[in-house]
């Protein structure tokens, strides 16, 4: 029985996806890579916002046309969309035959049996959002070398403009025994580096330890050996602590490298956001992570046209940018989600102004990064290949400063032929401006 699995959305998503993947394996279910080929498709689908949303139900529509050209025998549906939309789904695509929530992901197999049936019913699997799923086997899609460890689930977060608490429920930290046990699996599999997410890293433990634990969490796996490399995003700016700066700072594991969303620096949107920080606050955070980590990276990531933004605040931002210097920043126009507290407000900023807004803030940000990249000339950095360009003669790899599929990455030239997950010293020889080019130096 072959089955097709596309994971739309973030990485806690592909975590997700991977799990499900491990589950069908144990069931010997085959994983297939064509849709014509495929008995079963399932769409881990995303709906963090209108764009996030219009292509998943666009992947649902295209993969659902299978029934007819190919051998399709069900279409199943999972994650946040499947979560937020379980009745309009089976109403409005008719082609979908089975729906799994975002805490019932152990489910699927079910699932697929149901559909097999070919009984007519159309299962729905929406477990109540506390407490997690039983994790099973992990099938990686990354590659092998780097895998993300999702150490919670939902948010306690109640920003108005986010849906997730909604889609995933309230913080739920995942017990350090079971992290670090799946951690120790990761490396013995040969994964070399960990990404840690939640929706909020920073607070993890709180929910089932009664303190932040994230520090109790890295020292912990900076001790399991093959691991060589720890990153650690979703860092909420207001939660993060001397302690944790300080464990950065001193474990040489972890990637002098920190993603802190902060949305905006205005401290009236920052305020009607319900965002827990001002511009004060998020500048000297800052501060106190560059003066511990000078070489530290900070990636953030930026909401445009918030209502009720003016032209003078989001010229305040641009300044903001220029004055922070960000080495990473992403950004993305507000989206006015159905069931959150700013999407009842008749402040809304007009769809054309936010495209502009977005555009100039991207705009900014790129000079910004080139002229940060070019600091870099000369420099020798550490570098994890991830795979070669045989046309162009190059390795690609990421430094410290790259996340997987969010920020950049260093073109190596090499006489030496390099795998893939090796780390190589090399020496910077050129730029662009999200990329750095560079020698090898064995």
């Amino acid at each position: 029985m072959n089955v097709l699995f596309v994971s739309l959305g973030c990485d806690k998503n592909l975590v997700d996806s991977e799990h499900m993947l491990g589950d069908l394996i144990d069931q010997d279910f085959t994983i297939c890579d064509n849709e014509e080929d495929a008995d079963i498709i399932v769409v881990n689908t995303c709906s963090f916002i209108a764009d996030a949303m219009e292509e998943s139900i666009q992947t649902i529509i295209d993969l659902g046309a299978y029934k007819e050209s190919g051998k399709l025998k069900g279409l199943i549906v999972s994650g946040c969309l499947a979560q937020r939309f379980t009745e309009d789904i089976l109403v409005e695509l008719p082609e979908v035959d089975a729906i799994i929530g975002t805490n019932s992901y152990d489910e699927l197999v079910n699932a697929i049996n149901i559909v097999l049936e070919k009984n007519g019913e159309k299962p729905v699997f929406k477990k109540e959002l506390k407490g997690l799923p039983k994790d099973g086997r992990r099938v990686l899609t990354t590659g092998g070398h780097y895998a993300y460890l999702k150490i919670a689930e939902g948010c306690n977060k109640r920003c108005t403009y986010c849906i997730i608490p909604f889609l995933r429920g309230d913080y739920r930290s995942v017990p350090m025994e079971k992290l670090l046990a799946e951690a120790k699996q990761l490396a013995a599999d040969g994964v070399k580096e960990l990404i840690l997410v939640a929706q909020e890293t920073t607070v993890y433990g709180m929910d089932i330890y009664g303190k932040k634990s994230l520090t109790d969490l890295l020292h912990k796996l900076c001790e399991i050996d093959g691991i060589e490399w720890i990153r650690i995003l979703y860092a909420y700016p207001e939660e993060i602590t001397d302690e944790l700066i300080e464990c950065m700072s001193s474990e040489p594991k972890i990637c002098h490298y920190i993603d802190m969303p902060i949305q905006h620096c205005n401290d009236q949107l920052l305020h009607n956001m319900a965002r827990k920080t001002n511009k004060a606050d998020i500048m000297n955070i800052a501060d106190r992570l560059r003066k511990a980590m000078p070489d530290i990276s900070l990636r953030t990531t930026l909401i445009c046209g918030f209502p009720g933004e003016t032209e003078e605040m989001h010229e305040e931002l641009l300044q903001f940018i220029k004055d922070m210097s960000f080495d990473r920043l992403g950004a993305f126009a507000y989206s006015k989600e159905e069931g959150t507290v700013a999407a009842t407000w008749d402040n809304q900023v007009d769809e054309d102004l936010k495209k502009k807004w977005l555009d100039e803030v991207m705009l900014c940000q790129k000079d910004i990064s080139l002229s940060n990249n070019k600091k870099y000339i000369g420099r020798t950095l550490r570098v994890f290949i991830e795979g070669k360009l045989p046309e162009d003669g190059v390795f690609i790899g990421r430094t410290y400063r790259d996340t997987p599929s969010v920020d950049g990455f260093i073109f190596v030239n090499s006489d030496t032929e390099l795998t893939s997950g090796q780390f190589v010293d090399v020496e910077v020889t050129g730029f662009d401006e999200y990329d750095l080019i560079g020698d090898v130096k064995l």
